[in-house]
């Protein structure tokens, strides 16, 4: 199912404006799409050695979109640990929204610290 492209632009924007320039050799803020779904991923550098030469990849925050409503739904990471594949649970501060911005607004104040920790 196709995403709507202007609220895809947003959300590419909102990762861009994360990560000052100066940054970006070390960590970048990320969108990955699939159908239904925009997935805001950190991207960082390698910084262990034992984790070897890869930058890795942590999933933030997932925007699941209805298209038969027209409204999205912010689910947060659920964490079980570094080496399992995410889990994502209904972020319970803020309810569906047709507007993007307001999902992108809620990341960005992240009030229970449940995105950028």
């Amino acid at each position: 199912m196709p995403l709507p492209e202007h609220d895809v632009e947003k959300l590419r924007d909102f990762c861009q404006a994360r990560v000052p320039d100066r940054a970006l050799d070390q960590v970048r803020v990320e969108l990955e799409l699939s159908p239904g779904a925009a997935t805001i991923v950190e991207v960082r550098a390698p910084w262990r050695e034992d984790y070897g030469p890869d930058w890795t990849r942590s999933a933030l925050a997932r925007l699941r979109y209805t298209m038969r409503t027209g409204v999205w739904t912010l689910y947060s990471r659920n964490f079980r640990g570094p080496i399992d594949p995410p889990k994502f649970r209904r972020y319970p501060f803020v309810g569906p929204s047709a507007k993007i911005e307001v999902l992108i607004e809620e990341i960005e104040r992240d009030p229970m610290c449940a995105f950028w920790g």
